[in-house]
């Protein structure tokens, strides 16, 4: 079994750098303890800045998205990858060293379709601490599992079509609710790692004005304008940085 990381990427020069130094200590760690071989695959999603460059620097593959959308760059991940396992990393989440050990157990079960890992942020404001804690906590009785980091097996990934290139936010969501309907339709499993966690940028948290991070983060807002770019200018757009 080798796995195959894919890092979408939208001018992440400043984030990318940690993000791939990060999954290639998770890489060393699985390789000395598994013998398994991990290949890490950036796509850069229209980049303007230096992200082609330096993914290159670090010794990834680089595969070129030129439509913007998370999805699209995720599928077109997927779509170039060499690996067994797909492991979606978010360019601006660190991996901490034994995460790619735990995907490996997880997928090593031949009932096991794909998966998702926690989500730990670390916003300065108090306020935004427990709103966030508040959200994760909600998020784990819905089940709504987010895409910072997923994982799966490409034959699950080709059958449930991908991600939806449709929505521009929440089709991490949508992905591991096909790979829970995969797996229920197969008599197989999904797994949620929950340690160790992957710990995501605040980055928005910290710059964003309050009201913004509520409407941008309201279940019935995302649910009524998912689809449409234009409410998604802070993501793809404008984005913070």
């Amino acid at each position: 079994m080798n796995l195959t990381v894919i890092v979408p990427a939208f001018n992440e020069a400043d984030y990318l750098p940690l993000t791939l130094d990060a999954i290639e200590a998770a890489a060393a760690q699985l390789r000395a303890c598994s013998g398994v071989e991990v290949d890490v695959l950036v796509v850069d999603n229209n980049s303007t800045d230096e992200t082609a460059a330096i993914a290159i620097s670090k010794g990834a593959a680089v595969v070129h998205e030129p439509v913007q959308g998370i999805a699209r760059a995720r599928n077109a991940g997927a779509r170039n990858a060499q690996g067994d396992v797909l492991v979606f990393v978010d360019a601006d989440v660190l991996l901490p060293p034994a995460l790619l050990e735990a995907i490996h157990e997880a997928m090593s079960d031949p009932a096991c379709v794909g998966g998702g890992v926690d989500v730990e942020y670390r916003p300065r404001q108090r306020v935004m601490q427990l709103y966030l804690l508040a959200w994760r906590l909600l998020a784990r009785r819905m089940r709504l599992v987010q895409g910072a980091t997923q994982f799966c097996r490409r034959d699950a990934f080709e059958q449930v079509g991908g991600y939806d290139e449709q929505a521009w936010i929440g089709e991490d969501v949508d992905f591991y609710r096909s790979m829970e309907r995969l797996a229920r339709s197969a008599g197989g499993t999904v797994r949620f790692i929950e340690q160790p966690r992957v710990q995501a940028s605040s980055r928005r948290f910290d710059k964003w004005p309050l009201w913004k991070t509520l409407l941008w983060t309201n279940p019935l807002f995302i649910a009524l304008f998912r689809r449409r770019t234009a409410f998604w200018a802070g993501w793809y757009r404008r984005p913070v940085r």
